[in-house]
């Protein structure tokens, strides 16, 4: 049985008073909503938070659940909406990561391999594709990161964003046409000539 197969199986399970398969279930997708959560919404705290709210959500659908689409799917529709709701806040803040480990320490930024030259222009890539991938409109991210990182089928993706496969498709490929315009091969970002002048 596959994990999706089981996830279902313990949803149902749950909803039929097995309290110790919401535990399973929580334990199966709490990191892969959390990694797709922080993405969304760039902060790790606001993430959690909606991690938290998410299997609220599932928890009072319990008795209302049926597997009519695969537990995956249903979860991230969940997750979808919540993040969603959360980046039309007014409230947002923009990001700001800490050099300091969570006891306060300075984080160690030092490698041994490769070299410094090499790790700063890996970092500086990173930057520049995570800043990137956050500039892409909602739509597009999120369906590029179900698709693209946790394996959602088109067809997946679409029912998690309600919207259709072919709607999915078009989301998806002008997310990576924009990210590899914007992209350099040495992972700076390329200025538009209009931008330039």
């Amino acid at each position: 049985m596959n994990a999706t197969d089981e996830s279902a199986g313990l949803m149902q399970a749950f909803r039929d008073g097995d309290d110790s398969a919401f535990d399973a279930l929580f334990e199966r997708w709490a990191g892969p909503l959390m990694r797709y959560l922080e993405r969304m919404v760039s902060d790790a705290g606001t993430a959690e938070e909606l991690v938290q709210e998410a299997f609220l959500r599932v928890h009072g659908a319990r008795q209302r659940y049926s597997a009519d689409a695969r537990f995956s799917t249903w979860l991230y529709r969940i997750a979808t909406n919540l993040a969603l709701n959360e980046l039309r806040r007014p409230r947002r803040k923009a990001r700001h990561e800490s050099t300091f480990d969570s006891d306060g320490a300075p984080i160690d930024l030092r490698a041994d391999e490769p070299g410094v030259e090499a790790v700063v222009d890996a970092r500086r890539a990173g930057a520049v594709l995570e800043a990137q991938l956050e500039a892409l409109p909602e739509r597009q991210r999120m369906a590029l990161w179900l698709a693209a990182v946790e394996g959602l089928s088109y067809a997946e993706v679409a029912e998690a964003l309600e919207t259709t496969e072919k709607s999915v498709k078009a989301l998806v490929h002008r997310a990576r046409s924009t990210l590899a315009e914007r992209m350099s091969p040495a992972g700076e970002l390329r200025v538009p000539a209009e931008a330039r002048s």
